[in-house]
């Protein structure tokens, strides 16, 4: 049985046992967080917390590290629904059953201690090891789009790595950050390893994230979100990998397979209602093929507006009077938005498009929604150009749908970004469904690109030099 088969068997099973048991429509009450255990009020509490769990951290072999990990994959999968609940009630953001795959995948398929194991080189003038070292104590500045998924996977990537954190929650998901954060306390504990490892602040703000971001304490900052925090991040003196925002194009040539292609991309564009920032953001269709494309499109889930006077309605529903997207619409259902518009759809409806032109907000701007604009081009150059003016050097992710191999080569040096995805899903190049290891935290500002441990430790070289190699000992 392959990964893909049994994910979905998985999330089959929770989401059944979910309705049963009528959990899914009624999580637990969300209550302010109390400080304890591994939830501190102060900044200065949770880095003095997170540096004595370094220092027994660092007493722990790899394999008692591996050990901690492993607990906490068991932790999560015995509360995954619940988790998932939480998101949902706490933030608006994204569907139950997306979120359901984003956590299994990311417990499956996060690097361990295995990214971090020594190299070692040896010849005749000696031999040289590589260790990987732990920075200290990071500050992980985390998001309100996956706030359970993200604090769990950095935390694994933490420990893997020798590190200890405090984790920074976004305003706008810390309950159910906080939930995460001492479910992954409890683990370890468990596990007969350090508390505290892993804390995280009960007040969640931009004043106390700056805070810790420039605490004498800190060693590494982690940050997951938008630029304004990826800037701060910067700019704080010390070593940061950020993760930014996105804005991902998708180009569709004359040769690509159109029905495959319209399919790929309303699954993208609609996973967690958009607000992946991954997910397609724009479609880029070369003439001859526009047409079938949106034929398709339908045909796949997508919902076409047509009329000029709904496409402006529905910009101005979703564009504020200052030009920025609307958070109202922020990862809702796209019955929901069309609702807005008068317009009755049922919940088969997963994404909304239309045709605009090259300038239209949408097009330019990243809308966290599932709402896709549509741009025809005279062909692939045009189109790879007006790629690289949609995806503005945020060096994140593009989409090609194509069977040409120049075209495809040639798409992937123009956008140069962290994630390129050829005739697939968005979410193929996270590792959903899709070949390789997963990230919450894909550093494209910074150039670490998809994240593993071994991003989050300093190499260090250690060299014994003299004639003992062992060439022609034998």
């Amino acid at each position: 049985m392959n990964l893909n088969e049994q994910l979905i068997q998985e999330i089959t099973k929770q989401v059944i046992a979910c309705i049963t048991s009528q959990q899914h429509a009624v999580a637990v009450p969300l209550q302010t967080p109390a400080s304890g255990g591994n939830v501190f009020e102060t900044v200065d509490e949770a880095v003095a917390a997170a540096r004595t769990a370094y220092r027994e951290l660092a007493g722990c072999t790899l394999d008692k590290r591996g050990q901690f990990i492993e607990a906490i994959k068991q932790k999560i999968h015995q509360n995954v629904n619940l988790l998932v609940e939480i998101e949902l009630e706490e933030t608006g953001f994204g569907r139950y059953e997306h979120k359901l795959q984003k956590h299994l995948v990311m417990l499956e398929k996060t690097p361990g201690v295995e990214s971090v194991m020594p190299e070692i080189v040896s010849g005749d003038l000696g031999m040289s090891i590589i260790e990987y070292r732990a920075f200290g104590v990071a500050a992980l500045i985390t998001p309100s789009t996956a706030p359970s998924a993200t604090v769990i996977h950095n935390a694994m990537c933490m420990i893997a790595s020798g590190n200890t954190a405090v984790v920074s929650p976004h305003p706008g998901a810390y309950r159910t950050s906080i939930r995460a954060a001492r479910l992954v306390n409890d683990a370890i504990v468990e596990a007969g390893g350090p508390a505290n490892i892993i804390t995280i602040l009960s007040c969640a703000t931009i004043e106390n994230a700056n805070t810790l971001m420039r605490h004498d304490g800190i060693n590494l900052i982690v940050a997951t979100g938008g630029p304004d925090v990826v800037k701060a991040a910067l700019s704080s003196g010390k070593k940061a990998i950020g993760a930014g925002a996105g804005n991902p194009p998708v180009l569709v040539d004359e040769t690509a397979d159109i029905p495959k292609a319209a399919n790929c991309i309303i699954a993208g564009n609609s996973n967690e209602n958009g607000i992946n920032c991954l997910g397609e953001k724009a479609v880029i269709a070369v003439a001859s093929v526009a047409d079938q494309l949106m034929s398709e499109m339908e045909r796949s889930g997508g919902y076409r507006l047509r009329n000029p006077a709904d496409i402006d309605r529905l910009t101005k529903l979703l564009t504020l009077d200052d030009g920025t997207p609307n958070r109202k619409f922020v990862g809702k259902n796209a019955s929901l938005i069309l609702g807005e518009l008068g317009i009755e759809v049922t919940d088969s409806c997963r994404s909304i498009f239309f045709e605009a032109d090259r300038s239209h907000p949408i097009v330019m701007e990243e809308y966290l929604m599932p709402v896709l604009p549509l741009v025809r081009v005279r062909d692939f150059e045009e189109g790879t150009e007006l790629a690289v003016k949609i995806e503005d050097g945020r060096r994140h992710t593009a989409v090609i749908h194509s069977k040409n191999i120049d075209h495809m080569a040639r798409y992937a040096k123009k956008l140069a970004t962290t994630i390129l995805v050829k005739n697939g899903s968005s979410f193929n190049g996270a590792g959903i469904e899709g070949e390789g290891h997963m990230s919450l935290t894909l550093a494209g500002p910074t150039g670490e690109g998809i994240t593993t441990p071994r991003s989050f430790t300093r190499p260090m070289r250690c060299a014994l030099v003299g004639n003992i190699g062992l060439r022609g000992a034998l």
